[in-house]
C-alpha cells in the first residue's frame, strides 16, 4: 500500500476509495486474488502448497488455504491432487 501511495502521490484513504471504484474491490483484496491465481498455476505444475504459498508472497500455507478456499471453494491441496492426477505425459 505504501508503494501505491508513493507512486500515485495520493492520500491512502482516497487511493483505496478510487481503486475500489475502478476495480470493484480494495487493493489488498485484489492483490490476494492475484496471489491465489498464481499459486493455482504453481499447484498445477506440482509444487507443494507450502512452497506455492511462499512463492506468491503469502505468509504461510494456512494463509493461502484460507484465501484459496474462499475464492475457488476447495483447498489448494485438493486442487493440486485433482490437477496433477489428470496430467498425461
Amino acid at each position: 500500500m505504501a508503494q501505491l501511495v508513493e507512486i500515485t502521490n495520493l492520500n491512502r484513504s482516497y487511493l483505496i476509495r478510487v481503486f475500489r471504484q475502478a476495480v470493484g474491490m480494495p487493493p489488498f483484496t485484489y492483490l490476494n486474488q492475484i496471489r491465489v491465481r498464481k499459486a493455482k498455476q504453481f499447484l498445477e505444475k506440482g509444487m507443494s502448497v507450502a512452497d506455492a504459498a511462499i512463492a506468491v508472497g503469502m505468509s504461510d500455507q494456512s494463509h493461502l488455504t484460507r484465501h484459496f478456499k474462499r475464492i475457488f471453494g476447495i483447498t489448494p491441496g485438493c486442487y493440486r491432487k485433482m490437477s496433477t492426477s489428470f496430467k498425461t505425459d
